[in-house]
């Protein structure tokens, strides 16, 4: 796919250590599982171009580490963040407890508009669950979250999460909800979208009517 996209969305991808954050970025840019992952130190960052709802959308996403020491650094990197993978791990109640104190930040740092996307990570280990769908989607549901179950393992609704939550924003942008202006450079017209913006509508002669044939 070309470089030619119509929009540009900033993602960041939150949450604790070990919920396998860094293997869904990988899941989704690569297609395929990381086997070596070590828990992210500081922030790692990836992009792709998708196609969603007639437009191309580029995401960069920002990977940010889940342990608390680097939290000072990480919390730079919210700053105007179109949208977020919130994600926890299905078989850590740990995990799921933080949520609220991972939502506080990114509306308090990114955006009170940011799209958040509630992803309960590791569903391949359904065995091991230790938080219920239902208990998770009456969460997203009272924050205002969209919410799926993924899995970075086999790739079960990876590229959905990134997909429905670039929808959403394009969704707000289209019904004027969210104003690209206004979210710095979080989101950004592209060159297809810029080149559309700038042409000139061609000047109907004065008088001159539209033809119903």
């Amino acid at each position: 796919m070309s470089e030619t996209y119509d929009f540009l969305f900033k993602f960041l991808v939150i949450g604790n250590a070990g919920t396998g954050k860094s293997c869904l970025l990988h899941q989704f840019i690569e297609k395929r599982f990381k086997d070596d992952s070590n828990h992210t130190i500081g922030v790692e960052f990836g992009s792709k171009i998708i196609s969603v709802v007639n437009k191309f959308v580029k995401l960069q996403i920002w990977d940010t580490a889940g342990q608390e020491r680097f939290r000072s650094v990480t919390r730079s990197y919210y700053r105007g963040a179109a949208g977020a993978l919130l994600v926890y791990d299905i078989t850590s109640r740990e995990t799921y407890n933080a949520l609220t104190n991972w939502l506080t930040d990114a509306r308090m740092l990114a955006s009170q508009n940011i799209v958040i996307i509630l992803c309960g990570n590791k569903k391949d280990l359904d065995a091991e669950r230790e938080v219920t769908f239902l208990e998770a989607s009456r969460f997203a549901q009272e924050n205002e979250l969209m919410f799926l179950e993924t899995s970075a393992l086999t790739g079960e609704n990876v590229e959905e999460a990134f997909i429905q939550c670039a929808r959403k924003i394009l969704n707000k942008i289209e019904s004027g909800e969210l104003d690209p202006e206004r979210m710095g450079s979080g989101i950004q017209y592209g060159d297809a979208a810029l080149r559309q913006l700038r042409s000139p509508r061609r000047a109907q002669p004065q008088g001159a009517q539209e033809c119903g044939c």
